[in-house]
Order: structure tokens, then C-alpha cells, then sequence
């Protein structure tokens, strides 16, 4: 089967979608299928020989946070010559209510088109207030996928319809094991932490006003910040009696990440919502590490209700203080906490998750094989 997925956001820019899409492409091809993926790309070096490159994309304010998107006519007739060129099977667009790659590809194709909806933004007016403008596009969809509850809820509240349950994957053997960084976790014990540090969602600063509680009574305990982001200002929140034990790695490529995982006593996830899913989540619990995290319906339901994982009240630093001073006095917990997930985590395996993923593109081929592959239709997106 040719497969052609379309990405919505810059491929350079660490992201949940641009994860998923990648590593389903590479399980989709693991499967034996034909994938091309195109995404707004500054640069064309050193990109994954599926990824064909869209241009440069733009900043926009988007779903609580600053997405890199592509649109416009130049755009538009990207995509085209790709879905020209691509003769594709299936066609599975990603986020296709963004104003993007996907919406466009939704307006310019013709054929089997398959969506996967990310986003769980309950209370979101500019998405209710484009419904209308969106449907056009949106009809033309043949299968419907959502990562989560939280996804799907979004998609029927907002746009209408439904759409099957897949969840996000993940490569689970991919952070299975790993040499911790050096020095670390120490005696005196580590939370660590990876995420963008200047999303405000992602409760960096809940986990810093925890650590001013933990650090003073924990004279040894120091914090591990990932992601990208001003590691100056995350240091200028930090009292500076502390501040010698936080240590900010900034961004960190793929190796580092997983060495991260396995290098503190305890992984938090603090974040305030806005995740349909948590793919950061999936890999901490891939690597074992012991999680604590925020009760958000997307991290209870993963976690399995806090089998899987310590959950604390959202937003809460004493919360977060009292759940993480909990794990670090006990090894037995951690260790338990670190089977449970470690087994949890299996049902997100990408090789589970992508034959889901097929599934759902033999739904839509049998109505449409009869016309041939996706084609480029004449008419120009609005």
C-alpha cells in the first residue's frame, strides 16, 4: 500500500504530532508499505528519506501554545504536486483542523483520505468559531482516528462526527535501556523533567515551587530539566540557595533523551492540560522510571487511574512535593511503579498501534479502490 501522511507542524521543532508521524511512518514501512511525509521543513539536510519538505513554516498562537504552520498558495501547490506525484492508496492527513499542510491537502485531494485528530482543547472558540469553514474540507474525510477520549470529545464537540479510538504509540524498545548521564541520579536522589520550558501547559513552574519545598528539606536532591526553551530565565525562577541543583540541559537529541529517562529516582509530569495523550509520559514509562504526574484525564486513563503512576492534584506544589517525597523514601514503590508502567505501557507499542492504523485504511479503500489512488483535484483551497 503507497501511504502518504501529511504533517502539520515544522519537523524541526520537538513535538507529540511530529513524533507520532515520524514513528509511524518508519512502523508503517517496518510493515512493508510505501510512505512519503510531507511537513513544513526550514531545512532540507539531514532529513529522514520518507520526509519530503513543504518550505518554510510560520509561528501561530495554536491550542495553548506557538505552532509552526504552513499555509498560503505556495503551499497549497506543494501539496498538490505531492499528492500528484505521491499516487498515493490511502492519504492520512494529522491535525487537519489547523490552519496547515493537512487542511490544505483535505481541499486539494481527491480519494481515500483518512484523519487523525490530536488536539483536546474543550473550551476552544476559535475552533467552534471555524466549524463552518472547515466542513467543506473536513466531509471529504472517509476515516476518522482519535488518540484519546479527550481527542474525540474535542473533535464531536467542536466539528462533529466521530471517530475510532487509537491512541498514540510509541517505540517502547527504544527507551527499554540506557547508560544513565554521568553523575547521575546521585545519593541525594533526582526529579527529572522533559518538556518546552517556555509553555506555561507543560507546569515546569509547578514543579519548581515543589522543588523549593523538597530542595530545603532535601539537602541532596537536585532536579533534571530537559527541552527546549531560555534555561537562564527557568534558573532565575530558582531561589538562589537552590539554584546550584537544578540543572537545565536545554534541547537534547534522541540519545540523550532516553539517557535522560534513566537518570532520576523519579520523572514528573506536572503538566496543567491541554494533552490528549502524553507521549513524554509513554517514553518515561517505555524506560521504567518511576512516574509522578498531574491528574489530567489523559495521564489518569494512561497511568491506569495511578497503577502505573503517583498522580498529584493539577497545579498543586505541595501536592507535588508530598507525592514526590513519597517515592524518593521508598524503593520498593519506585520499583513497583516502574514494573506496572513498564507493562502498562505495552499497549501503546507502535507495532500494536500501527496495525490499528491499517485497519482503519482498509475501511476506506473498498469504497474507493475503484477510482485509483488519491489524485489532486482542480479546485483551490479557500
Amino acid at each position: 500500500m503507497r501511504i502518504g501522511l501529511v504533517c502539520p507542524y515544522t519537523w524541526e521543532v520537538p513535538g507529540g504530532v511530529q513524533q507520532h508521524v515520524g514513528d509511524l511512518a518508519e512502523a508503517l514501512l517496518h510493515l512493508g508499505h510505501e510512505v512519503s511525509v510531507l511537513a513544513p521543513c526550514d531545512s532540507e539536510t539531514e532529513l529522514p528519506p520518507y520526509l519530503v519538505s513543504a518550505g518554510r513554516a510560520v509561528p501561530v498562537p495554536y491550542n495553548g501554545s506557538v505552532a509552526r504552520l504552513s499555509f498560503g498558495f505556495r503551499a497549497a501547490g506543494r501539496v498538490r504536486r505531492w499528492i500528484r506525484e505521491g499516487a498515493f492508496d490511502v492519504l492520512h492527513v494529522h491535525e487537519p483542523a489547523a490552519p496547515s499542510l493537512s487542511l490544505l491537502a483535505c481541499w486539494v485531494a481527491e480519494g481515500p483520505i483518512v484523519a487523525t485528530f490530536h488536539a483536546s482543547t474543550p473550551r476552544s472558540r476559535a475552533l467552534a468559531a471555524s466549524a463552518g469553514a472547515l466542513q467543506p474540507a473536513l466531509e471529504k474525510i472517509n476515516g476518522r482516528i482519535a488518540v484519546s477520549d479527550a481527542a474525540r470529545k474535542t473533535l464531536v464537540e467542536h466539528l462533529g462526527g466521530d471517530a475510532v479510538l487509537v491512541p498514540n504509540g510509541v517505540a517502547v524498545d527504544r527507551y527499554t535501556e540506557a547508560r544513565p548521564l554521568d553523575g547521575w541520579p546521585g545519593e541525594g536522589g533526582a526529579i527529572g523533567f522533559l518538556g518546552r520550558l517556555d509553555e506555561s501547559r507543560k507546569g515546569l513552574g509547578v514543579l519548581l515551587d515543589a522543588f523549593d519545598i523538597l530542595g530545603r528539606e532535601r539537602t541532596g536532591l537536585r532536579l533534571l530539566i530537559a527541552g527546549p526553551g531560555d534555561t537562564a530565565e527557568v534558573r532565575e525562577r530558582v531561589a538562589p540557595e537552590l539554584r546550584d541543583r537544578v540543572v537545565c540541559l536545554g534541547r537534547v537529541d534522541e540519545v540523550d533523551k532516553v539517557r535522560a529517562y534513566h537518570s532520576v529516582d523519579v520523572f514528573c509530569a506536572p503538566n496543567l492540560g491541554g494533552e490528549s495523550f502524553g507521549i513524554v509520559l509513554a517514553e518515561a514509562m517505555s524506560a521504567g522510571a518511576p512516574i509522578l504526574a498531574s491528574d489530567i484525564p489523559a495521564f489518569s486513563h494512561v497511568l491506569r487511574e495511578g497503577e502505573a503512576g503517583h498522580l498529584f492534584t493539577t497545579g498543586d506544589p505541595a501536592d507535588l512535593a508530598r507525592g514526590a517525597a513519597e517515592l524518593l523514601d521508598s524503593g520498593e514503590r519506585r520499583e513497583a511503579l516502574s514494573h506496572a508502567a513498564r507493562a502498562a505501557v505495552r499497549a501503546y507499542d507502535w507495532r500494536t498501534v500501527a496495525a490499528d492504523v491499517v485497519r482503519v485504511y482498509e475501511t476506506v479503500l473498498p469504497l474507493e479502490r475503484r477510482q485509483g489512488p488519491v489524485t489532486a483535484g482542480r479546485q483551490e483551497p479557500v
